[in-house]
């Protein structure tokens, strides 16, 4: 988290490789800054395939035109592709021109205020109508049971001869031959069947086992598909919650909510690809004001092609370009209708009237042609207007420039000079967390036991023993505001040139073995400051864990051993009994 005019804000960093940007957004939400995050990333995304695409395309284009070229049957119509390839890449020279051009009347036909509803995550659970993976056991097929011979079976009679007839032994014996095949037979019948019989049992058992086993699989598989879906909407609902919360807050004129809001009509402000859209917001809720510290492109970003030819007698395209004196001109009227649209956009949305006034600071990162260095954030213009007289213009009628004097806007009468100018309204940016702090060192002895101190005398025992460990070289410690909400204790300015920097400092007075989850917010908060180090002092020892996270990081661990030898450099005693702090602890928060 993040201090600004003391209040505390979440942060995160959106970094896109493929398009070379940065930005923090911030929120007091944790959530909402979360969906400000992925919106960010979402439209950065879709920038990058635009980009993509085109590249793409223009490579194909080339390629099937190269390809093309030694087919002498393609001639003509390859003749034809590069002239019309010539008027499509002049549509787009003069498309893009015109949306600098344009900048202004763009956003006129928007309405900015915040769609609260579109901020919402109204998607279905993805594996809504999903089936189980696994497939069914297939149910087994019977074996077919042998047909049961029978006496009266064919195969079973005698014929009788003559003789047979007339000789009764030669008649008894056929008849018992028959009725030996048929004894054999029915024993064979029975045996075939017992044993068709047993393999349907075995069979149908085991096919009934797997049945079983793929029904509990299938119903724990639905079960658990149904604690993500339930999860999955409790975080959407609980997401969905916060932005009403949100609006509610901003409704309410919450001050927070109010630079929210402000960042999120900007964020929603659609510009051409190569625009920085960064910026920095103050909003003072005593008088109303909105402080906007804007970065504004840079001339040499501004587009030149203007129109693309295709000369048959040497198979080649030549390209005019706009002159320098009409980059200029354009540039400067871009400039001046940045500043517009953004105080229009920005009243236009204040549904709940929490705006009496915008300063609008217009500052340009460029290279000084004189001496060849770069220059950031240099103030070329500013203007500060009330709501009321602002909202009394047509701006679908005005001259960007004529209007800024208008409103008695200052700047270089060329803008495209990066003539400097003082904003009428500066940004606070001083550090509200800081706060005077108490000496503690000098009444500390070796009856004092650090683990059981009071914490807000600990912090500021960690903050006197750094100030006299920077102060050698000139340095400077400042404690910050007591909030037991795992930030930053105090803050060290180290004013080496070479090796100096911001240092954050953690003071914790704890009685367990520290974990790798402190160092792993001590790291976060290193990051999220800027900072070029951070240091956590606590009274135990720290976890192997926590000492392999922080090895390979900007990080310095300090033990309670290391606290009490560091004090003793300074010359103060003390000692620290963990098992004691913890009784002792523990009989306070009775």
């Amino acid at each position: 988290m993040e201090a600004v005019m003391g209040r505390y804000y979440y942060q995160i960093e959106v970094k896109h490789s493929g398009l070379n940007l940065y930005r923090v957004v911030k929120d007091a939400d944790k959530r909402v800054c979360q969906m400000k995050a992925d919106a960010l990333m979402a439209s950065w995304d879709e920038r990058w395939n635009r980009q993509q695409e085109r590249e793409r395309k223009k490579i194909a284009r080339e390629q099937e035109m190269h390809d093309k070229k030694t087919a002498s049957a393609e001639r003509a119509r390859l003749l034809e592709e590069k002239k019309q390839l010539a008027i499509d890449r002049t549509e787009e020279a003069m498309a893009e021109i015109e949306a600098v051009r344009n900048v202004l009347k763009h956003t006129l036909t928007i309405n900015d205020a915040v769609d609260w509803d579109s901020l919402k995550d109204h998607r279905k659970f993805q594996n809504e109508n999903a089936k189980f993976p696994k497939p069914k056991p297939n149910e087994p097929k019977k074996m077919a049971l042998p047909v049961e011979p029978k006496e009266t079976d064919q195969e079973f009679q005698i014929k009788l001869g003559f003789f047979d007839k007339l000789n009764s032994k030669k008649r008894e014996e056929k008849e018992a031959s028959a009725k030996d095949r048929y004894a054999q037979a029915h024993l064979n019948w029975e045996s075939t069947k017992a044993q068709a019989v047993n393999e349907n049992d075995n069979n149908l058992k085991s096919y009934e086992s797997k049945l079983k086993a793929w029904q509990n699989e299938e119903k724990k598989w639905k079960e658990d598909l149904e604690k993500q879906k339930q999860a999955y909407l409790a975080r959407q609902e609980e997401n969905n919650a916060a932005i009403d919360e949100k609006k509610k807050d901003y409704e309410e004129c919450n001050v927070e909510a109010i630079s929210s809001y402000c960042d999120l009509v900007l964020t929603n402000s659609q510009y051409p690809d190569y625009f920085p859209q960064e910026w920095e917001l103050e909003y003072n809720p005593e008088n109303q004001i909105l402080i906007v510290d804007y970065k504004l492109p840079d001339i040499v970003a501004m587009p030149r092609l203007k129109e693309v030819k295709y000369v048959q007698s040497r198979d080649d395209f030549k390209e005019t370009e706009l002159n320098d004196k009409a980059i200029a001109s354009m540039y400067d009227d871009l400039l001046y209708q940045i500043a517009l649209r953004t105080m229009h956009e920005l009243f236009e949305a204040d549904t709940a009237n929490a705006l009496s006034a915008i300063v609008f600071n217009g500052c340009v990162d460029h290279v000084d042609k004189a001496t060849g260095q770069a220059i950031t954030n240099a103030c070329v213009l500013s203007i500060q207007t009330q709501k009321d007289e602002f909202l009394a213009i047509n701006l679908n009628q005005i001259e960007g420039k004529a209007c800024f004097k208008k409103l008695k806007g200052v700047g270089s009468s060329k803008l495209h000079s990066m003539t400097p100018v003082a904003p009428l309204l500066v940004m606070n940016k001083e550090d509200k967390r800081f706060i005077s702090a108490y000496g503690v060192a000098d009444d500390l002895d070796e009856s004092m036991n650090l683990a059981a101190m009071d914490w807000q005398d600990f912090e500021n025992l960690i903050r006197e023993l750094f100030e006299k460990e920077f102060s050698v070289n000139g340095g400077e410690v400042k404690i910050t505001r007591a909030s037991r909400d795992g930030g930053v204790d105090a803050v060290a300015f180290d004013p080496d040139p070479i090796r100096g920097g911001k240092i954050v400092i953690q003071a914790k007075r704890y009685t367990n073995t520290v974990g790798v989850a402190a160092v792993r917010d001590l790291y976060g908060t290193v990051v999220n400051e800027g900072a070029i180090k951070g240091i956590l002092v606590s009274t135990a020892d720290y976890g192997p864990d926590a000492y392999d996270f922080a090895k390979d990081k900007p990080l310095t661990l300090l033990s309670g051993g290391n606290l009490l030898h560091l004090l003793d450099k300074h010359g103060h005693k003390a000692r620290i009994d963990l098992k004691e702090a913890k009784i002792l602890l523990a009989e306070q928060e009775k």
